[in-house]
């Protein structure tokens, strides 16, 4: 007898839910304006489906908050640190973990401990805060990814592959003593949330070895990699999530956890890393910059919740309704016409804003434009991920010009249902049939760091 095919649902059902409203278009006009066009500055009272980022926004389980009921808050030797290392030592299997309060501390202590000034750090695709630290520790980073990443419309399986030619080149070029680690993120947000295959991470853990340099892991989506791994990746569908992610890991010498993605908390991260004197330097350096090395900016509570999200984030049905929500918007959106990045990614769906607004040059700051009229057409709030993500040349002060200028819909993991997603559908579908009325913007502030959370903007000839 066939086996009916059936509509798949979410694993959990609703216990608390958050009262949200629908602010009028006057209100979003006048939000909108005071943010300076910016959706980072919008106030959240202010958006009605909160798409801006995935990052501590995901809804924790009943486990999750009963586990935050028995943290441990000693300042030294907690209770909650020992399960969370053990967690990290199971389910990645590294050896020693530094605690941090969200990725970016991991991120500064990895770059403290290792970079030194004239350093090159090749990696797949550069994210806004792992550069800016590596850049501040001294080092110039350089991207190795395979050119499909560039392309919005390759469906290329694993966009997030190292290109291996290119990773060798640059260390022939350089010297591998100049190559403190290679970067490598699983999977690549600034490409559209694209995985890397296991093949490739493992020929880039055999390159790496074979040169004596290490290989560190952004493993904050690390999960949902391992799921494009297990779908696309000959060899791997009978393979379970949870070996995956240990495989990955394992061609690696350590990793840096924004815990705020896979794992479900609203806040910390970990540095973990095999090499006891790297663990030494971290760990010291954690003192002055993060808190003591066993609790590293992190109250016992978060790490009992941590440790427990990092099991939950690997349970089958999770990750497989995580990315099917995502998978589900991202195909409405091609169904209608709507010009996204594919294959569609694991955390959220990159609206392609030079095919959607190719009216609007990228000096304009199309992607902005487009974050901003998405919101002020339903209070749906999304982020840029472009020009003004990229930001400047350190050398010559020139904008960065990235061949991607993308709107970014963050899915936060278990927060909508289907019908936030038609909502969101709906509005973008609307966004694009009055596309031809969106201009572009001028940057009438811009700091000195990571511009794109605190620029301010007003549209050409206001």
């Amino acid at each position: 007898m066939a086996i009916e095919k059936r509509t798949w649902a979410e694993p959990f059902k609703i216990k608390v839910v958050e009262a949200v409203r629908i602010p009028t278009p006057a209100e979003r006009e006048k939000a909108i304006l005071e943010a300076g066009y910016n959706t980072f500055l919008l106030r959240s009272d202010d958006v009605y489906i909160d798409l801006l980022t995935d990052s501590g926004t995901s809804a924790m389980s009943d486990r999750q908050w009963a586990a935050m009921m028995v943290g441990d808050e000693a300042y030294a030797g907690s209770r909650s640190f020992y399960r969370l290392e053990s967690a990290v030592q199971q389910w990645f299997g590294y050896k020693y973990v530094v605690p941090a309060h969200q990725g970016r501390g991991a991120e500064n202590l990895l770059s403290k401990a290792l970079i030194k000034a004239g350093d090159i750090v090749p990696g797949n695709m550069y994210f806004t805060t792992t550069r800016l630290h590596q850049e501040l520790a001294g080092g110039t980073f350089v991207d190795v990814i395979i050119p499909e990443a560039h392309d919005p419309k390759s469906l290329h399986p694993f966009k997030g592959d190292v290109d291996l030619g290119k990773l060798e080149e640059v260390i022939k070029t350089y010297g591998a003593s100049r190559i403190p680690y290679i970067s490598v993120a699983a999977t690549v947000n600034l490409a559209g949330g694209q995985p890397i295959s296991l093949g490739n991470m493992k020929a880039v853990g055999e390159l790496a070895k074979r040169y004596g340099i290490r290989v560190i892991l952004d493993a904050a989506r690390v999960v949902e990699n391992a799921y494009f791994i297990q779908k696309r990746e000959p060899g791997c569908q009978e393979r379970s999530i949870a070996s995956i992610v240990k495989e990955l890991c394992s061609y690696t010498d350590g990793c840096t956890m924004s815990a705020k993605k896979d794992p479900m908390v609203n806040i910390g991260g970990f540095l973990a890393v095999n090499d006891h004197a790297v663990y030494e330097d971290a760990a010291n350096l954690a003192v002055i910059y993060e808190g003591l090395h066993t609790y590293g900016g992190m109250a016992g509570r978060d790490m009992e919740a941590l440790a427990t999200g990092i099991e939950e984030s690997l349970h089958e049905d999770h990750i497989r309704a995580r990315v099917g929500q995502v998978l589900y918007l991202g195909q409405k959106l091609i169904d209608a016409g709507i010009p996204i990045v594919q294959p569609i990614g694991g955390h959220g769906v990159f609206l392609d804003a030079k095919g959607f607004l190719p009216h609007v040059p990228q000096e304009q700051y199309p992607a902005q434009a487009l974050a901003a009229a998405l919101y002020l057409d339903s209070g749906i709030r999304s982020m840029e991920r472009g020009i003004v993500s990229a930001g400047r040349n350190k050398e010559t002060g020139e904008n960065n010009k990235p061949k991607l200028e993308l709107v970014r819909l963050t899915i936060p993991r278990r927060v909508y249902t289907q019908a936030h997603m038609d909502v969101v559908a709906e509005s973008v579908e609307a966004v694009f049939s009055e596309r031809a009325g969106i201009g572009g913007l001028r940057m009438t502030y811009e700091p000195k760091y990571l511009r794109f959370f605190q620029a301010r903007f007003e549209p050409l000839g206001a």
